[in-house]
């Protein structure tokens, strides 16, 4: 008995020491990271104002070249194109998180509270980029082929006339995916994505009407096709909303990289629906575009018509027309800005080039 006693005390005593042991590794470890971590802010805080340093340097180097008139425009345009590449290396790398990041906006705030996405690594915020890619790719097959089915159930099994839950899921659908869409985007800006503020607030309305069209009661019989009219035709929208979002993604983002590479572009940037490529996809995409800003501002009028007229009289209708309207016009406003501002470009550089060489 004595013996078994023995025993047992002698391994509480072993367990005892092991404890102790290990609390004081872990005293240890603390004390280590809390060293480590303030040698990392200090050392963090002195890159930091490196970069902000030399980023003002950039830009007051760039005023100083436009407002010099009396350097050759050749030699001026290589100054500049020394600086862009400058520019980029500080915002493509590394240091662009020693760099001050755009403010969140208040839709960040609503869905995720006072945090900070701001990615301090650089793989980190190609990552969110890269899933906000495959997030659109994945997305445009499903706005291809969701307002098809329903079509085509439309004529084939529903005898004309689309029933009201089939509709109001795919509104339901259509309000999570500008959702994602918008949350996604304002998380790349706070990244250093250059996306138009005009696509975010395009989402925000597309979001609102989406929401408002799940309390909007789809008509049935009688007189549906008349009242149905307006889902109809944007259901067809959408359809080629599908095509256009494929045609984008494959041209446009070929492009992309190519400006990435000449150092044109960063590597955060994205595409949206008012950019376009070289001059071969420009004829094809600009017509699309075009053609889908037009037919969307149509089918906004003819709800509006159809609520104007007293077929459809609910309130969801007019926002819905109105909305539809505002989206077409601010998408064809930015596609002509963007147009404009790539033939001044053009025309700049063909106008530097007819000048004569530096000796």
């Amino acid at each position: 008995m004595e013996r078994s006693n023995s025993s047992e005390g002698a391994a509480t005593a072993e367990i005892e020491e092991e404890v102790g042991r290990l609390v004081e590794q872990a005293r240890e470890l603390q004390e280590s990271a809390a060293s480590l971590f303030s040698k990392s802010s200090i050392e963090e805080q002195s890159l930091r104002q490196r970069a902000l340093s030399l980023d003002s340097s950039i830009r007051r180097c760039h005023s100083l070249i436009c407002s010099n008139k009396n350097l050759h425009p050749k030699f001026a345009r290589k100054l500049e194109e020394d600086l862009q590449r400058a520019r980029c290396l500080m915002v493509d790398g590394d240091a662009s998180a020693f760099l001050p990041s755009k403010a969140q906006g208040r839709f960040l705030r609503m869905f995720l509270g006072p945090i900070n996405v701001r990615a301090t690594r650089k793989d980190v915020q190609l990552k969110v980029k890269e899933e906000y890619n495959s997030y659109r790719d994945r997305t445009a097959l499903l706005f291809l082929l969701f307002p098809s089915v329903l079509l085509i159930l439309r004529s084939s099994v529903w005898g004309g006339c689309l029933p009201a839950f089939p509709v109001q899921l795919y509104q339901a659908w259509l309000l999570f995916l500008y959702t994602g869409l918008a949350l996604r985007e304002n998380i790349l800006r706070a990244n250093g994505s250059d996306i138009r503020p005009w696509w975010i607030y395009h989402h925000y309305c597309a979001m609102l009407m989406a929401l408002v069209s799940l309390t909007w009661e789809i008509k049935g019989q009688p007189s549906c096709t008349q009242k149905q009219r307006g889902v109809q035709l944007f259901l067809q929208w959408a359809m080629m909303q599908g095509v256009a979002m494929l045609l984008q993604n494959r041209y446009q983002r070929q492009r992309l990289y190519t400006r990435i590479a000449l150092g044109k572009a960063k590597r955060m940037d994205v595409v949206w629906g008012e950019t376009a490529g070289v001059d071969g996809q420009l004829w094809l995409l600009c017509p699309i575009l075009f053609i889908l800003q037009g037919f969307e501002a149509y089918v906004g009028l003819q709800l509006l018509r159809t609520a104007f007229v007293g077929v459809v009289s609910e309130w969801q209708v007019i926002l819905c027309g109105m909305l539809l309207v505002l989206m077409a016009v601010g998408n064809f406003l930015n596609t002509v800005q963007t147009l404009m501002a790539k033939s001044r470009f053009k025309a700049k550089m063909k106008r530097s080039k007819s000048k004569p060489e530096l000796d």
